[in-house]
């Protein structure tokens, strides 16, 4: 009767965590998709994707307040659109693994408090992301219309970059990490709320370390290229989801570089 009763639990658990984290996916991805507050929404930059180079494209817009804001809301958000589907089984793990401890009553809460301190490590790099894209524009290397870099060499730069740092051992390091919640779960529980909120910031953390250079490839494709988004999205869960993810890393970065490559040389 208890173990039933126990089960009973744990499937309400689940069922309202999915509900909740599909319900943030879905407002993430309409929020990025539509583009709000931004000149132009994905679904246009998307078709006009492409190196930046007609004229006046590279000048820097009026980085303002409610400007900077918007820029720094759009990163974030489009991160959650993104890691969310990664990172919904290590919640999912941590709310079943609550169940069954003394703080079993703290499930719900716990779980959504290492939700929020995954995002808000998230949110220190949607900080970063907007610094460096203010920092691009003002330059000249990034069009303010369509937050691409401007011209082949930069991007091609940026992908062979990215494929290196597929190999290194920070990647690997923070690769396995991601892909041993059960380990990370265990080995670094905190009580309560603000524990389970601590946790999940340094979860976020670890895949900030995975993904911040496979992040980066937006500025090559354009920042709101919803071919660039849906794409290092589906690469980022299979990293860590799926059974052959170290290969599929190897791989991608065997590509990117080659990719780079040869962008290069026709650059030339």
């Amino acid at each position: 009767m208890a173990g039933s009763v126990v089960e009973g639990v744990l499937r309400r658990d689940r069922a309202v965590l999915i509900g909740a984290m599909g319900v943030l996916f879905v407002l993430a991805g309409l929020y990025t998709v539509l583009g709000l507050g931004m000149e132009m929404t994905a679904l246009e930059m998307t078709r006009m994707a492409g190196p930046a180079q007609m004229p006046g494209m590279t000048q820097p817009a009026a980085w303002g307040a409610e400007h900077a804001l918007l820029v720094f809301l759009m990163w974030w958000v489009m991160m959650i659109a993104m890691m969310m589907p990664a990172v919904a089984p290590v919640i999912l793990l941590y709310a079943v693994l609550l169940r069954r401890t003394s703080e079993a009553a703290l499930a719900p809460r716990a779980a959504a408090a290492f939700l929020a301190g995954y995002l808000a490590a998230w949110a220190g790099f949607g900080l970063a992301a907007a610094l460096a894209q203010w920092w691009l524009e003002a330059v000249g290397l990034v069009s303010a219309r369509m937050m691409t870099l401007v011209g082949t060499v930069p991007g091609a730069l940026v992908m062979i970059l990215a494929g290196a740092y597929q190999f290194s051992p920070l990647k690997d390091a923070c690769l396995t990490h991601c892909r041993s919640p059960a380990e990370f779960i265990a080995r670094r529980r905190r009580p309560g709320i603000a524990g389970a909120a601590r946790m999940g910031a340094e979860h976020g953390i670890y895949c900030l370390g995975c993904c911040w250079v496979l992040m980066a490839l937006l500025f090559v494709g354009g920042v709101m290229n919803l071919y660039w988004i849906v794409g290092l999205a589906a690469l980022v869960a299979a990293e860590r989801l799926a059974p052959i993810g170290r290969q599929v890393s190897r791989v991608a970065g065997a590509g990117l570089i080659a990719w780079g490559a040869w962008a290069l040389s026709a650059a030339g």
